[in-house]
């Protein structure tokens, strides 16, 4: 089942999903604002577009799979998951709550919709690799796998190693999705672990490379369409994104990679989100 809306619609709900993000980290006083606000347009544009889904047959057999290897933004996850149908939007103040279906990193047997555990990072590429090889094996390519990833992650080895597998044995049927905002959690990725050349890095491995706008809905729609035509290798999506997007002081600034928004902080950010960063005029003002 795919829901298919307008850009503008889309570009709304991605703004409801940022307002969540920052409810469910205030109530939680834990977790990753940074990049779960910057993939709010990734993944809205996946649950709403493009995955072939059923949030009322999770385990449905002619699903896409979706495998989300950098767990730590489970929130912008678990937000898309509830506006699309998978459970009750109430639910989501329940975040990394002892006994939370919805914990600080997502559990495969936890909640019905999640394809894999994470939690290590750097492993959901290898996952999805293998779910990708399986596929094939079954002659189901028609069904899509795709895995987003962090660029931060991109310094563990088992990423490489995962990248080398899929170009070796061309799984077009997968693709990679790296969230590219140029923060992890110690500071600006460049100065970690410079990560540049990055496209020709993984074209080195037999990947075909496309690189987007990762905040603009349009697209990451029409990458995602562009990949599947691609037929001769792997493809990967560069997607450029901003760190902390819609709340101006978590904008670009690495601090708030793993730092959740007090009250007064939600507030502003909030405000910001509803306002569009004082684009518009909320009610009452």
């Amino acid at each position: 089942m795919r829901q298919l809306f307008s850009i503008e619609a889309l570009e709304l709900k991605a703004n409801d999903i940022r307002r969540d993000i920052i409810k469910m980290l205030e109530q939680a006083g834990s977790g990753h604002p940074g990049g779960s606000l910057g993939q709010a347009d990734i993944f809205t544009a996946l649950y709403f577009n493009i995955l072939k889904h059923d949030p009322q047959n999770p385990d449905w057999d002619e699903r896409d799979i979706l495998v989300q290897s950098n767990g730590h933004t489970c929130p912008v996850r678990y937000a898309a998951m509830a506006h699309a149908g998978y459970f009750p939007r109430s639910e989501l103040l329940t975040l990394r709550q002892f006994g939370s279906r919805l914990q600080g990193h997502p559990e495969r047997t936890r909640l019905p919709g999640l394809e894999t555990t994470s939690g290590p990072l750097g492993s959901g590429l290898s996952q999805a690799a293998g779910m990708a090889l399986a596929l094939r094996m079954n002659n189901q390519q028609h069904r899509w796998v795709y895995v987003t990833t962090g660029d931060g992650e991109l310094n563990e080895g088992n990423i490489w190693e995962a990248v080398m597998l899929i170009g070796k044995y061309k799984l077009t049927n997968l693709i990679a999705i790296v969230d590219r905002n140029n923060i992890q959690i110690d500071g600006p990725t460049e100065v970690v672990m410079p990560l540049e050349d990055l496209r020709a890095k993984w074209e080195a491995f037999g990947w075909h490379v496309l690189e987007i706008d990762g905040n603009d809905i349009e697209a990451v729609i029409d990458a995602a369409g562009m990949a599947k035509a691609i037929v001769e290798k792997p493809v990967v999506i560069i997607a450029h994104t901003i760190p902390g997007k819609g709340v101006d002081f978590m904008e670009y600034d690495f601090h708030w990679h793993g730092v959740a928004p007090n009250h007064e902080q939600a507030k502003i950010a909030l405000k910001e989100i509803h306002t569009l960063q004082g684009k518009i005029r909320s009610e009452g003002e």
